[in-house]
């Protein structure tokens, strides 16, 4: 072996997922620039190194110097030191900052800054909060190096350290010590798989207690992603059995272990099902029951209303927003009235939005006070505009306290409303729903409104479905397309999807206009590229709509030609290629770029589908801006894994979204994810446009597939109980 040393003059590339890194290095002495390959825990701009390994010629990339070991070392010249402090590592501190800090300081830079970092006041336009934030920063960036070292040790990619250390703090190396696992529930990202590698290393046995319940709970947490709220015991077993590759008698241990400890709750269906045994995690178990108790409770507290007359009320709205309502509609409005909980269901273009504002001006002349609310912010903006009247997030309404992690709104501190109307219902997965019904005063009434044909939640359950299911609850199901809609092919074509008939195509012409077009094509590669060109150029040429913010691909897969990974980079290639940008992984985020959250994160208020576009990147403070509909949200660069372009996204995705164009690839790629209320779903997410590009027989393979994905849920049958 060999050794050298110099400092990073640039990363070329570097994988956040393995540590894997190519780099030029300034060498010592050396006027032209070394390639240097390998795996390195840590490698930032401006760092010095001393590296040990071989040379090796590549055809391709020529003369490189393959690293076997790294060393970090103090930057030796007044370039170095300025290099290093400027390359973003250290939070506040940009490239223009770090010229005058090491001007004044010269190689006493970073002793300066370590020990003695109050004399950075000697520097012009440096005051008091800025020392401050650079002197955390530098301490913050010597404890993840740290950890990130320890960590990549055990098999942990670098990405993840700064997570780590954000989550622990400085007991983060004796947390990974101690309990592996606990990073698998903790730090997002972070999975059973990695954890289970790291605990190898340290030397937990396999067949450990602590190692078959973390292995238990992961499962759990996957099918839950699935969407199951509990799963079957024999199943959950052998899927265990499968990870874990231990005997079953250690997995019924560990079940009991866990039971005991109230982290999954055992309960044996009682409807002659052949796998009778249901094992919940905690959280789910707890929201299920709740909700069937939460509902028969309010179902059954007294009438708040006091009676009226539903013809004359009905004759009085006609009037007064000057429309006329069909027959189911005046139905729900009775029923509205009598019923302490209404589930209001249908397609588009069935009423369900005016028989939402008839309800409102009969409710609002009886002085009640009405809530309105839906599951996502798109959801909840359209209900205002449609309404007039303001809308919230659920999220919102309940106050989500980032401090105590938890709903201010509860049965303790009860939401004030005498009725609370619920648009986009079958969003409403089973924890939201709970705490959602936990904040609601007996006394009042609960309108949810949904179309239950669309896709289930994102997150566990299917409660909309699940309520309709049992029988026991009012609900009135609008079938009629009102005149105004009947002229829209989008509305008819997707009544006739759902009704199991082939829709209406048209190819796209010149001459002749409509909102539902088909393109036939094959050849996945050339569906891609007629999706970019068509996404890119040719509607909003001809339809005027804006590329980025008007027209949404969405497909039924991840991964593939035409799955959301492949189409977002090539869309983001043809839509925004040369602004400047920053590396996530194997990602790159420019400015205005359009981005979804992928997750849940109550401390930014900010959720899962919640869709935005990057206004500024801050390479001096390392983090990042972004509009969520008029709303700033910053986020640092460790948490940009929370993020995906959202050129393309998966039509479960889309859901209480609605986009004026819509383009969606129907290949028989995705055969295994085609089915009608995936199809159904993605063309009602357009207001004015649908462009299906694919094969009719992918289309007729979705059509015929009525037997959605079943999810394992309970709630219907402890309705009925």
């Amino acid at each position: 072996m060999e050794t050298i040393s110099g400092y990073i003059e640039r990363v070329t590339y570097y994988n956040k997922e393995n540590g894997f890194a190519v780099a030029k290095l300034q060498e010592t002495d050396k006027k032209g620039l070394t390639t240097i390959v390998g795996n390195l825990a840590a490698i930032n701009s401006g760092e010095s190194l001393r590296l040990s390994g071989r040379w090796v010629h590549s055809k391709r990339f020529g003369e490189q110097f393959r690293v076997e070991m790294s060393e970090v070392v103090e930057p030796a010249t007044m370039h170095g030191v300025k290099k290093y402090l400027g390359s973003g590592l250290i939070k506040g501190v940009g490239p223009v900052l770090a010229e005058r800090i090491v001007t004044k300081f010269g190689l006493d830079t970073l002793p300066v800054i370590e020990k003695t970092p109050e004399k950075l006041s000697e520097v012009e336009g440096i005051g008091p909060k800025r020392i401050e934030m650079i002197a955390r920063a530098w301490e913050e960036q010597k404890e993840i190096k740290e950890i990130m070292i320890f960590l990549h040790g055990h098999g942990v990619s670098p990405g993840y350290s700064a997570k780590i250390f954000k989550y622990y703090g400085k007991e983060s190396i004796k947390v990974v010590k101690g309990n592996p696992y606990r990073l698998a529930q903790d730090i997002h990202g972070i999975g059973f798989v990695t954890a289970d590698k790291i605990a190898q290393k340290i030397g937990i046995d396999p067949n450990s207690s602590v190692r078959v319940q973390a292995g238990l709970i992961y499962v759990l947490n996957a099918l839950a992603e699935e969407g199951h709220v509990y799963y079957p015991e024999k199943g959950l077993t052998q899927k265990a059995k499968e990870i874990l590759k231990v005997a079953p008698e250690l997995i019924t241990d560990a079940l009991t272990a866990l039971c005991r400890k109230r982290e999954i709750f055992i309960e044996k269906r009682n409807d002659g099902n052949h796998d009778p045994v249901m094992v919940y995690l905690a959280p789910f178990y707890i929201a299920e029951t709740g909700i069937a108790q939460r509902l028969k409770a309010l179902r059954e507290s007294p009438l708040l209303l006091r009676p009226i007359h539903p013809e004359k009320a009905i004759e009085w709205v006609e009037e007064k927003l000057g429309i006329g309502l069909a027959q189911k509609q005046k139905e729900a409005i009775t029923l509205a009235a009598t019923s302490k909980i209404l589930v209001v269901t249908g397609g588009p273009g069935t009423g369900k939005t005016t028989l939402i504002m008839a309800i409102l001006r009969i409710f609002q002349q009886l002085k009640l006070r009405i809530s309105l609310a839906a599951p996502t912010g798109r959801a909840a903006k359209r209900m205002s505009e449609a309404t007039g009247w303001e809308a919230k997030t659920i999220h919102r309404l309940l106050e989500y306290s980032p401090k105590k992690r938890a709903f201010k709104r509860d049965e303790v501190d009860p939401l004030e409303g005498d009725v609370f109307i619920i648009d986009e219902a079958s969003m409403v997965d089973t924890l939201l729903m709970y705490h959602l019904l936990k904040a609601i005063p007996p006394q009042s009434h609960v309108i949810l409104v949904g179309d239950v044909d669309q896709l289930p939640s994102v997150g566990p359950g299917n409660v909309l479905k699940d309520i309709i299911d049992s029988g026991m609850l009012t609900v009135v199901l609008l079938t009629e397309i009102f005149r105004q809609a009947q002229g829209s092919t989008i509305v008819v074509n997707a009544h006739r999807i759902n009704q199991g008939e082939f829709p209406i195509l048209k190819e796209m012409s010149k001459d002749e206009r409509t909102d539902f077009y088909f393109i036939e094509e094959e050849d996945p590669e050339k569906i891609l590229s007629k999706i970019v060109m068509l996404a890119s150029e040719r509607i909003p040429k001809h339809f005027g709509f804006h590329p980025i913010r008007d027209i949404q691909v969405m497909t039924p897969m991840h991964r593939g030609v035409i799955g959301v990974t492949h189409l977002n980079d090539e869309l983001q290639k043809a839509m925004n290629p040369d602004r400047p940008g920053i590396n996530c992984g194997s990602k790159i985020f420019r400015g205005g770029d359009k981005v979804m959250q992928m997750t849940n994160n109550y401390d930014k208020d900010v959720f899962n589908g919640d869709i935005g576009w990057i206004s500024k990147i801050n390479e001096e403070d390392r983090e990042i801006v972004i509009d969520f509909e008029g709303r700033l949200v910053t986020y640092d660069y460790s948490d940009l894994d929370e993020l995906a372009l959202a050129y393309a996204i998966s039509v479960h995705k889309s859901q209480g979204s609605e986009y004026p164009a819509v383009i969606v690839p129907m290949s028989t790629q995705h055969y295994l994810l085609l089915q009608r209320n995936l199809l159904y779903t993605a063309i009602t997410r357009a207001k004015k446009l649908v462009v299906l590009i694919g094969t009719k027989k992918a289309l007729a393979i979705a059509i015929r597939n009525n037997k959605p994905q079943l999810r394992c849920t309970y709630l219907a049958q402890r309705l009925r109980a």
